[in-house]
């Protein structure tokens, strides 16, 4: 290790071996050095930088009082991971976050040794954490499970099934609640520090479990008033009474800036003889940068960005994204409707409810991390006559299926489902693709599904969802800009199940859902110069098909493609299966389906993601012509 004065700390640590050997008055330094590097890495790369900011100093003093990675650190939803990242080997890729090939933006197992559970979905952590202090506990083997989990994240019932069932664990298990938005602790002050230092020290665990033990002697009634006594003077000192409920032993607030108070508090957690803790933390969403403190999202998310001023780069004007076109267009059906009304899970400006919220703050509603909740709460409004639509991004619709099974197409009530970042998503990767929600919602009886193709297709298909109320729909969009098409003055309603030909042909038919539909034309005009006269259709629904136009398609062209932005199980599967209802699969059919491929694609620009699944133009192409010389060669043989 270098030990020169003039050597910045940062460049001493390595490892959180290397990280443990330093005194703990050399930590503020590696602090202040450590949120430097995050910012200088976020400037180059985009992507979460508040919520790491305000980590900074807990990430610090969990890997430098635990033994990571024999300790299993789960980070909740992983977005805060940055520091993290840099202080377990990995500080030479960090400008590679988000990139094709390079570090990825959250939490993943194949990354490292550091990263034993890979996150970034909501609310997972402290499941994660209890499964590893378990299994350590069955084997014998050393090692705890530590949970850090952010406040929004509390919001999800999944981190209270996770904690009523955590007893077994012992003291295996450490939860760290980050608290840095909700504000569900008073202001941290000099006694509350010097409380929660007092009551996680071995005296005073010492001294509980004598009373503890003491109390069970006496006669019932007084020790039932004995145990609630002191869950309740404990409470009404630092506000952990739930925890204490659900069989947590509380320790809180302290300051999570505040390395002096930090770390004694953790020693204490980590050597404590007692059963799981619940450590709770005050820390500061943009913590040491002025422009993340100043910002009202505090930086959640950026773009690339100037360092010395915080001005994040803009994109050069172009078209609107399908997010806003969106909330426009709900806003705009609220207007005309006073029952449309709109629910998010915690992301109103992700789904641009925000929007929607400042023109109708009596019609919003954001229920918090709670997916689930989301989709019954709109069950129980659509069942009482009014027009909810349920927004939220594709991928954390999965959360919420048995809801959308059970409590809405079962009962056909006519929910309307908004699934922003359908298909792939670009820098977020595997976890945030929105690949799979045609295959599982096309599945299912009752439900219409539809696709924009472009973002006045969009403004179509909300107004019809606004009309349709015989049952559940769906229309699902993408992440980005749409592709710059004139917007109509006045939505039309779509008929239900009837697609649309945008290009008329007589050999190859390109059967397009959602936004492939512009790659879908390129590669038309590529097999026009091939000489192949090639129809497209915009099928617009996944569910119901257009049967007649998709018969007639098939019947008349000589080779015909299906193509959309979903795993397989989605339109495509039911083009063919529908195909094989008509008996047109015994007819020598050319049919082809082109989707994204049977594997988790990995986090690169979308359009480098597209190519790479083979879904654009020259993907297109390749698939018809392939198709055309296997008939051939097929004829010959025949012949």
């Amino acid at each position: 290790m270098n030990d020169r004065p003039d050597t910045p700390m940062l460049d001493k640590v390595t490892w959180p071996s290397d990280l443990r050997a330093l005194k703990p008055g050399q930590l503020r330094q590696l602090a202040d050095e450590l949120r430097a590097e995050t910012i200088s890495a976020v400037g180059t790369t985009g992507g979460h930088l508040g919520s790491g900011l305000g980590v900074v100093e807990l990430t610090t003093a969990i890997h430098y009082v635990f033994d990571t990675p024999r300790d299993k650190l789960v980070w909740d939803v992983g977005h805060q991971c940055y520091p993290h990242k840099i202080l377990t080997g990995r500080r030479d890729r960090i400008r590679t976050l988000r990139q094709g090939g390079g570090l990825s933006g959250f939490t993943r197992r194949a990354e490292s040794d550091y990263d034993p559970f890979g996150a970034a979905h909501s609310s997972t952590s402290i499941s994660a954490a209890l499964g590893f202090a378990i299994a350590n506990k069955m084997t014998d083997q050393p090692g705890k499970g530590i949970a850090v989990i952010g406040d929004g994240a509390m919001s999800a019932g999944m981190a209270y099934e996770a904690m009523n069932n955590a007893r077994e664990a012992g003291n295996r298990l450490v939860v760290i609640l980050n608290d840095n938005d909700m504000s569900i602790a008073p202001p941290v002050g000099g006694l509350s520090a010097y409380l929660a230092r007092l009551v996680s020290s071995r005296e005073f665990l010492g001294l509980r479990d004598l009373a503890k033990r003491l109390a069970r002697k006496l006669p019932r009634p007084l020790h039932n008033a004995a145990r609630k006594t002191d869950e309740f003077a404990r409470g009404m000192a630092m506000g952990g009474t739930l925890f204490e409920e659900l069989g947590f032993y509380y320790v809180g607030p302290v300051d999570g800036h505040n390395l002096d108070q930090l770390i004694p508090v953790l020693e204490n957690v980590r050597d404590a003889a007692e059963g799981p803790c619940l450590v709770h933390v005050v820390t500061q969403k943009g913590k040491g940068y002025a422009p993340a403190e100043a910002a009202a999202d505090k930086y959640h998310g950026v773009q690339k960005f100037d360092v010395v001023t915080g001005t994040q780069a803009k994109a050069p004007p172009g078209p609107p994204s399908y997010t806003n076109v969106f909330a426009q267009a709900l806003i705009a059906e609220a207007k005309r409707d006073p029952t449309v009304c709109a629910i998010t899970a915690a992301m109103p400006s992700g789904t641009g409810l925000d929007k929607f919220e400042a023109a109708f703050p009596d019609r919003s509603f954001d229920v918090g991390i709670a997916e689930q909740h989301a989709v019954t709460f709109a069950a129980g409004l659509a069942a009482q006559g009014m027009r909810p639509f349920c927004a939220i991004y594709s991928t954390f619709l999965q959360r919420a299926y048995d809801q959308v099974v059970h409590d809405v197409a079962i009962q056909n009530l006519p929910v309307r489902f908004a699934l922003d970042r359908a298909g792939l998503v670009g820098a977020d990767g595997a976890t945030h693709a929105g690949s799979f929600d045609l295959a599982y919602l096309a599945t299912l009886p009752n439900m219409v599904v539809m696709a924009a193709a472009d973002e006045a297709e969009l403004v179509h298909m909300v107004h019809t969802c606004a009309c349709h109320d015989t049952g559940p729909i769906a229309v699902r969009y993408p992440r980005g800009n749409g592709t710059g098409v004139a917007m109509p003055e006045v939505p039309e309603r779509l008929a239900i199940g009837k697609g649309r030909i945008v290009r008329e042909g007589r050999q190859v038919a390109i059967l397009s859902l959602g936004t492939r539909l512009e790659e879908a034309l390129k590669a038309a005009d590529l097999l026009e110069a091939k000489g192949l006269s090639t129809t497209v259709a915009d099928l617009r629904f996944a569910k119901p098909l257009d049967e007649a136009l998709i018969r007639r398609l098939l019947t008349t062209h000589e080779v015909a493609v299906t193509i959309e932005e979903g795993a397989v199980g989605g339109l495509g599967a039911h083009v063919l299966t529908l195909a094989s209802d008509l008996g047109l699969i015994d007819t020598g059919l050319k049919l082809r389906t082109m989707r994204l491929p049977d594997a988790f694609q990995d986090q690169d620009k979308p359009e480098k993601q597209y190519a790479d699944a083979g879904l654009d133009a020259a993907g297109i192409v390749n698939t018809v012509l392939t198709a055309l010389r296997h008939n051939n060669v097929g004829a010959e043989a025949r012949a």
